[in-house]
């Protein structure tokens, strides 16, 4: 089917109080298992690409972008592409004819004035382009060579009214929020400040964003969704499960020398674990095992 556009998946996510996944993918392996994942869950889905892919890409966007969109078009559920964690203007302007619909331009790192003026440029500069725009408010931290963060520290999360003001001055279509997420974690042990989405979600009139949520357990998930969260990105898990899945088969057949064995086994795993995250997000409850 023809690519999706994200903001009319998160908007319909919003709606309907559900939210959208939104899967980082690095390989051609990782494309086609969230987009079978998302088949198996018979639900919409966003691939993302993140700036830092991009780099390992030998800095092209274009190769991996082109994979997604084939994909996306073959799939049986609308998929959406975006460009995420963006900090090159450079990039940032190659979106648009790259195939994506929106971008997430993360200027986070900088001091409250110098992120709203950054993220307000890009957003006219987006919207003249047609797309989407997702900014950050807060210290979510763990992404590109930040020191892990302190979720929990005073001064950590996103404060409603500042966040309502820098929505409103900005002009972005969704904000990523920090509410006790952290990126790039391990282990499933985030907690996550509820009362703090709801009172963000109150206090915008646009979509709230996870990110770090490979690190949220799915209680936790379940009840973001709950309090307002309409877009939850992950990828460090599928990470895990790809490189879980190489790791045993190779240290029983030390003789594989094949990449298509060790790499299906891989992306089988990732297959499973979209479905399973697209299905709890999707309905807000552990999808049935088969």
């Amino acid at each position: 089917m023809p690519l999706a556009a994200t903001g009319e998946l998160v908007t319909a996510a919003a709606a309907a109080r559900s939210a959208v996944a939104a899967f980082n993918v690095i390989t051609l392996e990782h494309v086609e298992a969230v987009v079978a994942g998302a088949e198996a869950a018979g639900a919409p889905v966003v691939l993302q690409v993140s700036e830092n892919a991009v780099k390992f890409r030998y800095g092209r966007v274009l190769p991996l972008a082109r994979a997604a969109v084939a994909a996306a078009e073959r799939a049986r559920v609308p998929v959406a592409l975006h460009l995420d964690h963006v900090q090159s203007d450079d990039l940032l302007r190659q979106a648009r004819d790259a195939g994506f619909s929106s971008v997430m331009y993360d200027a986070s790192r900088l001091p409250y004035a110098e992120n709203l003026a950054a993220t307000g440029a890009a957003a006219d500069w987006a919207h003249a382009q047609g797309l989407w725009i997702e900014a950050e408010l807060g210290e979510i931290g763990g992404k590109n060579g930040r020191p892990p963060l302190d979720a929990h520290a005073p001064g950590a999360r996103t404060d409603p009214a500042e966040a309502s003001a820098f929505v409103t001055d900005s002009g972005v279509d969704a904000l990523a929020v920090a509410v006790g997420n952290t990126h790039a974690m391990t282990e499933r042990t985030a907690a996550l400040d509820h009362d703090l989405i709801k009172r963000l979600a109150a206090a915008l009139d646009v979509p709230l964003v996870l990110h770090g949520s490979s690190g949220v357990p799915d209680a936790e998930l379940t009840a973001a969704v709950a309090g307002g969260i309409a877009k939850v990105n992950v990828g460090t898990a599928l990470n895990i499960a790809m490189t879980g899945a190489i790791r045993d088969f190779l240290a029983g057949r030390p003789e594989a020398v094949d990449s298509r064995t060790y790499l299906g086994v891989g992306r089988e795993a990732m297959v499973a674990e979209v479905r399973r995250l697209v299905a709890l997000l999707g309905s807000g409850r552990p999808p049935a095992t088969s």
